[in-house]
């Protein structure tokens, strides 16, 4: 399968692809209707305008540094997951993005890093977690929690909206990974246990995104990854602006050979002129 990721409501609708996700909510903040017939597309916890407008919603380091685009690792700005009236009207777009189209895609699920959060909402949630554990002789008495108690606790925020979310969603859920398979570092950077997680999701979408593609070893060895962790089925998305065809066309037979589809992002024609091509090597006449 040959999928896209678009902005343009006519992109959803062109022949060559078998889905289209679009953008309903992305990382600046804007919105657009969803469109009936393609995956509606949300950016959960990345929010440019909102963080801007809002800085009480910025998630902080303990030393108290912003998870803004300025900083060091971000390319846009993050709202802290624990938000409850942010989290309720995010809960609210994919109800309304469902009731066009049954499947939605949750796009920047997690915590921004290892050291995020650290607000006073935080905080206190995360004492009365630890406390609650303690009484239920689950856990260590709140004198004598480390950075492991932490993770779980994020991890438990996170799959609690995660669940939430796949509530509302009577289709398919399509979760996106930031593409890291390895060890626990999806679960210490942002919070996302995948056992806890999977029975939620019908199917994950790994973006490995690079402006080349000169090389692929390293696109094989993330999809690989991830495609031995995973029961749940798998897509990688690529990136298809300004790519030459040729190398986009390389990079996706690499991608397809591990992921249930190959997602196109942000250049349907670019990835239409690829589709083409290898149609066309194919014996398939345009």
């Amino acid at each position: 399968m040959y999928d896209v990721v678009t902005r343009n409501e006519e992109e959803t609708r062109w022949p060559e692809f078998d889905r289209a996700f679009f953008e309903v909510k992305d990382v600046t903040g804007r919105s657009a209707e969803p469109v009936e017939g393609a995956v509606s597309m949300v950016s959960c916890f990345g929010d440019n305008a909102a963080a801007e407008e809002t800085p009480a919603l910025r998630p902080v380091t303990p030393e108290g540094t912003p998870a803004t685009r300025e900083r060091p690792h971000f390319d846009w700005a993050y709202v802290c997951p624990t938000h409850e009236d942010y989290r309720a009207g995010l809960l609210e777009i994919i109800e309304d993005c469902a009731a066009v189209t049954p499947d939605v895609r949750l796009d920047d699920v997690g915590f921004p890093r290892p050291e995020y959060c650290y607000c006073n909402r935080c905080n206190e949630r995360f004492e009365a977690w630890v406390e609650t554990r303690h009484e239920a002789g689950e856990g260590p008495p709140p004198a004598d929690t480390g950075p492991g108690d932490r993770f779980a606790w994020r991890a438990e925020v996170i799959t609690d909206f995660v669940a939430a979310a796949a509530g509302r969603i009577p289709g398919r859920t399509y979760l996106t990974l930031y593409p890291d398979p390895y060890g626990d570092h999806l679960y210490e950077r942002a919070g996302l246990d995948l056992p806890a997680i999977e029975p939620y999701v019908d199917e994950f979408v790994v973006p490995l995104y690079d402006t080349h593609y000169g090389t692929t070893y390293w696109l094989e060895t993330i999809a690989s990854g991830f495609a031995d962790r995973l029961e749940t089925p798998l897509s990688v998305e690529l990136y298809a602006v300004d790519v030459e065809i040729d190398d986009l066309i390389h990079a996706a037979e690499v991608a397809e050979a591990y992921g249930e589809s190959v997602v196109f992002g942000y250049e349907a024609s670019n990835a239409r002129a690829a589709l083409r091509r290898m149609g066309a090597d194919e014996g398939v006449e345009w």
